[in-house]
């Protein structure tokens, strides 16, 4: 039985007649296409794409590459597909086409006839596909989205407990409005089966707010890659946002980050802690229009008191000056009512107070700033010790300085010098000292200084 030829053996491309025979470059790229198109037919390749180059004429050329090899590829202009226009670099593709050379340079490539999208290209399609369909069937019309309420008081969130998207709103909020009360509905945000999670959160907060006051829903999730967020472009999921009752904030992802949830919510955040800051606004200008109320009736009960007490002064005065016991009687009733008005509105200021301190007194309560103040005190006083300690040391390096300062002092000290049987001769005129009898004459007046005494003498 005859052993089976390799296809790819191009040996066999010539008879042993003809093996000698020179052929042109242009013959044997004939004879390579030909057994490769014949011999290969129609395949499937994958790969990734790289070299992109989209023609003027329409056609477009690129490559597919894996971890080892790039494979030329061409996407002639008659060939119609919807994928046609979302090709990309970067992309993972399933190309179906058939292998052929391309003789003018002698290089083998796939000509396409089908595109697959795999991965992120395919799940950007699927994207926006179903972005086009819901907007078609109006779930993105703003003319249907509801505004906010101004002022929250009773908030649902669903989201992952353990995530940071939900560390960062409750940290947002308990920073700006801490009396804020909140529901949570803990739901898996990624992977197989959370959107149906996300959805049975929503309801559920949908059914209690049948029976309960709650002011919004707000559907949350970090960053993450657009597999990770794939459960807030799922279509049940913007189809039950669009059916709750409850208004619904969408925040999920990053600042760049859309899902199909933003689209379809009354109201897109960029992120979780933005959803909360704008959540919180209300009652943040709420807490200032109080604080600034409070300052204002302040201000006025003082203008009101100084008017009131210049008021009886003047009075005062006039009636020293006139003495008439009835309009005296009468003014000094006017007086008594001014203080009782200026009492009972001192009392409702100071009620008014009372409430507000005991609202703040709650609030420091929950925020715990003695354990705060315990802590700071702690380190106070370890930094104390420390300084102290640097201190102490520091005093009695320098006492130590001092004192050797002071041995040396001792050790130049004249009269140190002298006590040990030196002596030191001046000029009785002069007080210089003298180092050399050159620099004495006769007649001169020297004093001779000993450790128990001075000798002068005259020199002749």
């Amino acid at each position: 039985m005859a052993e089976s030829q390799n296809q790819w053996d191009f040996g066999e491309l010539f008879s042993k007649e003809e093996v000698r025979r020179v052929l042109s470059v242009s013959e044997l790229t004939k004879k390579v296409k030909r057994q490769i198109e014949e011999g290969v037919g129609q395949i499937w390749v994958e790969g990734e794409i790289t070299n992109l180059r989209r023609q003027s004429s329409g056609h477009i050329y690129f490559s597919i590459k894996d971890d080892n090899t790039q494979l030329s590829c061409v996407l002639f202009r008659g060939v119609r597909m919807s994928q046609r226009d979302t090709i990309e670099v970067g992309q993972k593709v399933v190309l179906q086409g058939s292998l052929t050379v391309y003789e003018a340079r002698g290089q083998y490539q796939l000509i396409v006839k089908t595109v697959e999208l795999q991965g992120i290209g395919a799940l950007q399609v699927q994207f926006e596909r179903l972005k086009n369909s819901l907007n078609g069937e109006g779930l993105f019309d703003t003319a249907r989205k509801r505004k906010l309420p101004s002022i929250n008081e009773r908030i649902g969130i669903v989201t992952s407990l353990s995530g940071a998207a939900l560390r960062d709103v409750l940290h947002v909020v308990q920073r700006r409005q801490p009396t804020l009360e909140i529901v949570l509905v803990d739901s898996r945000v990624q992977g197989a089966g959370a959107e149906a999670e996300i959805i049975k959160g929503i309801e559920w907060l949908n059914s209690l707010a049948r029976s309960e006051p709650l002011d919004l829903i707000l559907i949350t999730r970090g960053g993450g890659s657009i597999e990770d967020l794939w459960a807030f472009n799922e279509e049940s999921l913007a189809r039950s946002i669009f059916s709750s009752v409850v208004p619904v904030v969408s925040a999920v992802g990053h600042e760049i980050d859309y899902t199909i949830s933003d689209f379809v919510a009354d109201f897109r955040a960029a992120t979780p802690s933005a959803a909360a800051e704008i959540i919180t606004s209300g009652g943040v200008m709420i807490q200032e229009k109080l604080g600034s109320i409070a300052e204002r009736l302040n201000r006025a009960a003082i203008r009101r008191f100084r008017y009131i007490n210049k008021e009886v002064e003047a009075n005062v005065e006039r009636m020293a000056r006139c003495h008439p016991r009835r309009q005296l009687q009468q003014r000094m009733q006017h007086v008594d009512d001014l203080c009782d008005e200026l009492i009972q509105g001192g009392r409702e200021f100071l009620k008014q107070q009372d409430v507000r301190l005991r609202n703040l007194s709650d609030r420091l309560v929950r925020v715990r700033p003695s354990k705060i103040l315990k802590d700071r005190n702690k380190e106070l006083e370890q930094q104390k010790r420390q300084f102290h300690d640097i201190v102490k040391g520091r005093m009695g390096q320098l006492k130590r300085d001092v004192e050797a300062l002071n041995d040396r002092l001792r050790l130049l000290d004249p009269k140190n010098i002298v006590s040990r049987g030196y002596s030191i001769t001046t000029d009785a005129k002069t007080g210089r000292i003298l180092r050399s009898v050159k620099k004495t004459h006769s007649g001169q007046t020297i004093i001779t200084q000993m450790s128990d005494g001075d000798i002068e003498s005259t020199i002749n």
